[in-house]
């Protein structure tokens, strides 16, 4: 069965079971790998794209309820070569170690950016983190990044 969805700016129509997992064909279909599979159960976040605009973990979400929408993943954020403000946050402020969590992050805190605009404080970053998961930080870098990346994305994002 055909679905049809703009991903990373561009229409598209997949042939794959509607009942797959989104997250399966980003990676095994499309060669999108920079979105992670961490837990499969929603808990982690490595999943992380956005549909819409907004953050959902791509690990519990059906190829069938992309029909239609705009998903975006970590690999269609940089334009024209410049990495989008969060991932240039991400890399000044050093947000990730192994880099696993990254994407993930990346796509939290662009959401936690739209939703809270330029200036989010630690608390609202740290509380709205909830759900996405790193093993290698304390997430003190993380904040930092996702707050500058918010300054940088500005007070519209």
């Amino acid at each position: 069965m055909t679905t049809t969805l703009t991903l990373n700016g561009q229409s598209i129509s997949v042939d794959a079971d509607p009942a797959a997992l989104l997250v399966n064909v980003l990676r095994d279909d499309l060669s999108l790998t920079g979105t992670h599979i961490g837990c499969d159960t929603s808990q982690c976040g490595a999943c992380n794209v956005l549909l819409d605009g907004e953050p959902v973990k791509a690990c519990t979400m059906l190829l069938a309820q992309a029909e239609g929408r705009e998903v975006t993943t970590v690999e269609g954020l940089a334009e024209g070569g410049q990495l989008h403000p969060m991932q240039a946050a991400f890399k000044e402020a050093h947000g990730l170690q192994c880099g696993f969590c990254t994407p993930g992050m990346v796509m939290a805190g662009i959401g936690i950016a739209r939703r809270h605009g330029g200036d989010p404080g630690e608390d609202v970053v740290a509380h709205e983190l909830e759900g996405n998961l790193c093993r290698c930080t304390g997430y003190v870098n993380i904040v930092k990044a996702i707050r500058a990346g918010a300054r940088d994305m500005g007070a519209g994002a």
